[in-house]
């Protein structure tokens, strides 16, 4: 396993190792020790799985309280991930990263609690699983409006295939319900 820092602070790159004989592969994509040494000790208590179509975008979702951690790998297809720091007080509030994960590269994302979350879907068909470290808590979920301007991300596509609560979510400046950075 290979750890990458990325621009966001606390958000990690983590590339698998893929042992391929004649008969297929093998990858390990979740250790429990191993997690723990890169500094990933908290527990996770639930694994989701979305399957979406190429042009979807889901995001960027966030819970607040009961904030998730979140452990995100494709395990069929190629999506573009973006993390974005909404802490309160955090010196890169505001700012995103965004990282390519596919099944044929077999890396993930790491992103801790004080983390919007979104993807897009580069491929026909993507299956995205993820551990996350807190239960889903439908009163505590809040939406950041995708194309929010003042954070600039840029997406792969300028008209993507949303859910209506993500088309119709808030821009970032108009939440009250944020995060605290935890220096």
């Amino acid at each position: 396993m290979k750890i990458s820092e990325t621009y966001l602070n606390s958000v990690l790159l983590i590339d698998t190792q893929t042992i391929e004989d004649q008969r297929g592969y093998f990858r390990e994509i979740f250790q429990d020790q191993k997690f723990g040494n890169i500094g990933i000790s908290q527990n996770f208590v639930q694994d989701n799985l979305s399957r979406s179509k190429k042009g979807v975008l889901r995001g960027l979702h966030y819970q607040e309280p009961s904030a998730q951690g979140k452990l995100i790998q494709v395990i069929q297809g190629k999506i573009f991930d973006v993390a974005v720091d909404i802490r309160k007080g955090s010196p890169q509030f505001g700012q995103w990263v965004g990282l390519e994960l596919s099944d044929a590269s077999g890396n993930m994302i790491w992103i801790p609690e004080g983390f919007a979350h979104g993807f897009a879907i580069l491929s026909e068909t993507a299956d995205v699983i993820y551990k996350v470290t807190d239960f889903w808590a439908p009163e505590a979920e809040h939406i950041i409006r995708w194309n929010d301007p003042a954070i600039g991300i840029d997406w792969p596509f300028d008209d993507p295939i949303l859910a209506d609560k993500d088309a119709n979510a808030p821009t970032l400046a108009e939440l009250t319900t944020l995060p605290e950075f935890q220096s």
